[in-house]
């Protein structure tokens, strides 16, 4: 199925590594134009170069708490492109920020991973307008389930569903969608860094692996990034305020079933 998204400028937050970097795969594969804004490192720089082979790519290093960065990203994209035609806002981390940490770290654990968010949207909302584009945002199935020891994150990735529906319905009359993704077990790099802390990390992998009801594994990256290439697309041109959950049935299916 074509996607009918060559030459669309899409910005892909963190897009060049783990959930964002299978993200900006799919688009690549599309002939979509990717504006992806990344903290560097050799990996990511290596991972923009793969990129570039396959399409054209502004490569935009930094980290998103900086303040001006996010304006600074938006005025970039349109100085070299003209437009934006999709916002896919990918960036973020589980700090582990816990209520006994001090206000201090709960509110750096908003900063990296909801205030950028509120940042770009607002920048990007005139040109979005213009291209009656759309805005996805990668949340956490830690919204709804809580995980423990994530207090600021779960605050964070709440808050990006309930933006997720404000805006949908604010940005109605633009033209502009807007819809979240929702991962829960995908095998990410941070994900195999924080299993390699563990004393077993293959009993770990299985054991979480088998409370997943569909197959008894966890979602790979390319199956996020496909949904999200859709949602993006004009295929989905009337899907707006959606909590899209690619989790193989982990968030809402009883796993009582499937734990053995």
């Amino acid at each position: 199925m074509d996607l009918n998204l060559k030459d669309k400028v899409i910005i892909v937050t963190g897009g060049a590594r783990g959930i964002g970097g299978g993200i900006s795969e799919s688009l690549a594969a599309e002939g979509a134009k990717l504006v992806i804004p990344s903290r560097p490192s050799p990996a990511t720089e290596e991972a923009i170069a793969k990129l570039q082979e396959k399409t054209e790519v502004l490569y935009l290093p930094g980290d998103l708490t900086t303040p001006g960065i996010c304006e600074d990203i938006i005025n970039k994209t349109v100085e070299k492109f003209g437009a934006i035609d999709v916002l896919i806002n990918n960036a973020g981390i589980n700090d582990g920020c816990n209520i006994t940490d001090s206000l201090e770290k709960f509110q750096q654990s908003l900063s990296n991973n909801l205030i950028h968010v509120f940042e770009l949207v607002h920048y990007a909302l005139p040109h979005l307008e213009k291209s009656q584009g759309n805005v996805i945002n990668i949340g956490s199935k830690v919204a709804e389930t809580g995980q423990g020891n994530a207090t600021g994150y779960a605050a964070a990735k709440g808050a990006l569903n309930a933006l997720t529906r404000e805006w949908a319905l604010e940005f109605r009359m633009k033209n502009i969608r807007v819809n979240s993704i929702i991962p829960a077990e995908c095998m990410t790099p941070l994900y195999e860094n924080w299993l390699s802390t563990l004393p077993d990390p293959k009993a770990e992998e299985d054991r979480i692996s088998g409370m997943i009801p569909l197959g008894e594994r966890m979602t790979t990256i390319n199956e996020l990034a496909d949904l999200t290439a859709f949602i993006a697309s004009n295929r989905s041109s009337h899907t707006t305020g959606q909590i899209l959950y690619a989790d193989g049935g982990y968030t809402h299916l009883d796993r009582k079933c499937t734990v053995k």
